[in-house]
């Protein structure tokens, strides 16, 4: 028998008006309400500190001044800051690698002026010369031979052994292709003058933007703990621990007005080096070389000393027991023994 539920007053099973279904469940209304206010906080968040940021930049614009005294020289088109040491003996020139200075060699340079004329000069985009792009392998070995004319260095009798750190070891290698006949030798020091891309991720340059990296920047900077922390791991226990004056030396130069924007284009660019068959032409020039690693660089592969001597034709690379990737700061005595080993080498070569 049929009832008719509209006559009998009988509600239909399931609750009344849904034709029998289940409650509508709230799950997917309140996940939405939740979304909404999670991007609303992203974008108050996001307000803030960009806004924060813009004043924190502000608030820090002020840029730091060169230290006094410092000599200058015009090497190609860059105006190269510079410093000697020693007056007698055959000339050495020290080229550092990346971020780093003239003063990087404070430590080195003086044990080499016992017997040496002993030059160094900041590559542009580094220490206080001009900053002035491009930041390539190229700029960089034009600025040195810029800067042996200036010096006098290059002629008869005057030739220097160039000592190339790090990135810088490429820089040396560009030049002594370049210019063989200005020189004496070549010292490849913790570095191997390759391009393998080292540097930050491409990715980096879309996550740090202005004005959010300018602040990481300036706010690393001011922290003595992160600059330290920095030095140790590159460096290692037989180093000496950074006083205020040599947190002054790393520091200061990332202060300094164009520092920034040089700094971010050289991250953009990655390391500075040159193709494996560039660098292979070097076993070619008759110089005498040399190859000279701290034996705990974990920048490099345990293999990358001996492979790169061999790369270029140098005899088996030096290996500086407990030295680590700042080998002129960590071991300057047995830094400065290579390079009079390499020096006569030199001598006994060119006669």
């Amino acid at each position: 028998m049929t009832v008719d539920l509209r006559r009998s007053g009988a509600e239909p099973e399931g609750g009344e008006g849904n034709g029998g279904a289940l409650p509508a469940s709230p799950a997917p209304s309140r996940l939405r309400r939740w979304l909404r206010r999670a991007a609303l906080g992203c974008a108050v968040v996001l307000v803030v500190v960009t806004a924060a940021s813009f004043v924190y930049n502000g608030v820090t614009a002020g840029r730091a001044a060169p230290p006094r005294g410092l000599r200058y020289v015009q090497a190609a088109d860059i105006r190269t800051r510079y410093q000697t040491w020693g007056t007698a003996g055959p000339p050495v020139v020290l080229v550092h690698g990346a971020f780093e200075s003239v003063d990087t060699w404070s430590r080195l340079a003086p044990l080499l002026a016992r017997d040496h004329r002993v030059y160094a000069l900041d590559l542009t985009g580094d220490g206080y010369s001009e900053r002035h792009g491009p930041y390539t392998v190229d700029h960089f070995a034009r600025q040195l031979l810029g800067f042996l004319g200036a010096m006098h260095l290059g002629g008869p009798g005057e030739r220097p052994l160039l000592v190339g750190h790090s990135a810088g070891a490429a820089v040396v290698t560009e030049a002594a292709l370049r210019a063989p006949g200005r020189l004496a030798g070549v010292m490849l020091l913790d570095g191997d003058a390759l391009d393998t891309g080292a540097g930050p991720p491409p990715a980096l340059k879309y996550l740090l933007i202005d004005p959010y990296r300018t602040s990481l920047l300036r706010l690393g900077l001011g922290i003595d703990a992160v600059i330290r922390s920095v030095y140790d791991a590159q460096c290692g226990p037989a180093c000496p621990r950074l006083d205020a004056a040599g947190l002054d030396q790393w520091r200061r130069p990332l202060r300094v007005p164009g520092a920034e924007n040089a700094l971010w284009s050289m991250l953009a660019a990655g390391v500075p080096g040159l193709p494996a068959d560039r660098v292979a032409r070097l076993a070619g020039v008759r110089l005498p070389k040399s190859v000279v690693f701290g034996a705990q660089d974990d920048v490099f592969s345990r293999q990358t000393p001996q492979e790169t001597a061999r790369r270029i034709g140098a005899p088996p690379a030096t290996l500086i027991p407990g030295a680590r990737h700042l080998t002129m700061i960590s071991s300057p005595e047995a830094v400065a023994t290579a390079v009079d080993s390499l020096t006569a080498a030199s001598i006994a070569a060119s006669r």
